[in-house]
């Protein structure tokens, strides 16, 4: 797994994708968090990163989706799949491998995004500062969330061998479990199911994280939500030998 782990990674950093994934989303997050008038930490005057855990999500449905469009596409593509499963390791030690290389690669792109929290901790009036808990709970809850899609992408790759259409199929996944399940909440003609359906949502669980306050139910959602795409990547990714 960690040879496969290895290899992603080298692919990745040696392409022109990672560094333009995590350039796009530094700059729009940053455009957000500083630029856009009556919107940025300036001109709310709250010292928060709460600004960036906004639109973060949204922009992650498609940076998250391009970093796994190929993983397995790409790989059925070339026809190097075959060699790849004559190696001595198995099916989910190649699956993990990529999934795992797909989430470093995710983490080091929110690296850089802890001088925003320095500077505003900086700036903040010293008798409130910046609500640590909240930022901290926030940005694991974006971890999970950004590897919830992972997953999401991993599955999407696995359906096709164009690259294009995983990407198409990744992004509307990641957009119905993260944003039309929580619109569906508020809906009133689905009143009666409508909170239930909001609950199997991401946002739910990102957003209850976000506060600071670590529930195990909500770990346990993400969990289980990634183990059961990575479960269905497997089925999909086995059927070649049937």
């Amino acid at each position: 797994m960690w040879e496969i782990f290895k290899k992603e990674i080298r692919s990745f950093l040696g392409s022109f994708i990672a560094y333009i994934v995590m350039g796009v989303f530094l700059i729009i997050t940053g455009i957000f968090m500083w630029l856009i008038q009556g919107n940025n930490v300036l001109d709310l005057g709250v010292a928060s990163l709460q600004v960036m855990f906004n639109i973060a999500p949204y922009i992650l449905i498609f940076l998250v989706s391009a970093i796994t469009m190929r993983s397995l596409s790409e790989e059925r593509r070339l026809g190097t799949i075959e060699i790849l499963t004559t190696r001595p390791v198995s099916d989910i030690s190649i699956l993990m491998g990529k999934y795992l290389a797909a989430v470093a690669l995710i983490v080091f792109t929110l690296l850089p995004t802890l001088f925003y929290y320095y500077t505003i901790h900086s700036l903040a009036d010293p008798l409130q500062g910046i609500d640590t808990g909240g930022t901290w709970g926030s940005y694991l809850g974006l971890i999970l969330l950004a590897a919830s899609y992972a997953s999401i992408g991993m599955f999407a790759s696995s359906l096709t061998d164009n690259q294009i259409v995983s990407l198409i199929i990744s992004m509307v996944l990641c957009f119905f479990w993260y944003g039309v399940l929580n619109l569906l909440g508020d809906i009133k003609a689905l009143d009666a199911i409508g909170k239930s359906l909001e609950w199997f949502g991401l946002d739910f669980h990102y957003q209850s994280i976000s506060r600071g306050v670590l529930d195990t139910r909500d770990i346990i959602y993400f969990l289980g939500f990634i183990a059961t795409f990575i479960g269905g990547t497997k089925l999909v990714f086995e059927s070649r030998k049937w």
